[in-house]
């Protein structure tokens, strides 16, 4: 059997994409990378927040682990999604792409608006003036989100 080369995605002759399983994969590897960037960089390293700051430091270190726990199981469900669709050879990596741009992007985007700012749960750092800090997250965010939009675009512009 010869392979057939379709732009941007693993395939074989008789064999089509799975664009919502390739999307759904990065989706969940997008979150989870992007959670544990968080918690590795701006709470373990820099030491600038945890998940949870309105309590005592104990239960600040129990939310950064929960948010590391629940980081690994979107990263193992990610993976085990992504390994499905490559196995039946009905990967399409510009939608994989997409969606792990999408994720991060929304992962970011969430935290900086409902948790630091709705919720209150915790702020990007303390002590210093938050709007630089603020706008950097979000605009992040945002340009996370806008590449996986593009990328979108572009999937189902050579879809049709």
């Amino acid at each position: 059997m010869s392979t057939s080369a379709v732009p941007g995605g693993d395939t074989r002759a008789g064999t089509t994409q799975d664009p919502r399983r390739s999307r759904l994969a990065g989706l969940l590897l997008g979150i989870a990378v992007m959670a544990a960037v968080d918690e590795i960089v701006f709470h373990q390293l820099l030491g600038w927040h945890h998940f949870y700051d309105r309590s005592t430091p104990d239960v600040a270190l129990l939310s950064d682990g929960l948010l590391h726990t629940a980081e690994l199981v979107v990263l193992v469900a990610g993976f085990f999604v992504l390994a499905d669709v490559r196995a039946e050879r009905a990967l399409d990596r510009t939608r994989a792409w997409s969606g792990f741009f999408l994720g991060a992007g929304a992962f970011q985007v969430f935290d900086g608006v409902v948790n630091h700012k709705v919720l209150g749960l915790h702020e990007v750092r303390y002590d210093v003036d938050l709007l630089p800090y603020d706008v950097a997250w979000n605009a992040a965010g945002v340009v996370l989100l806008v590449v996986g939009a593009v990328l979108a675009v572009r999937a189902r512009r050579r879809r049709t």
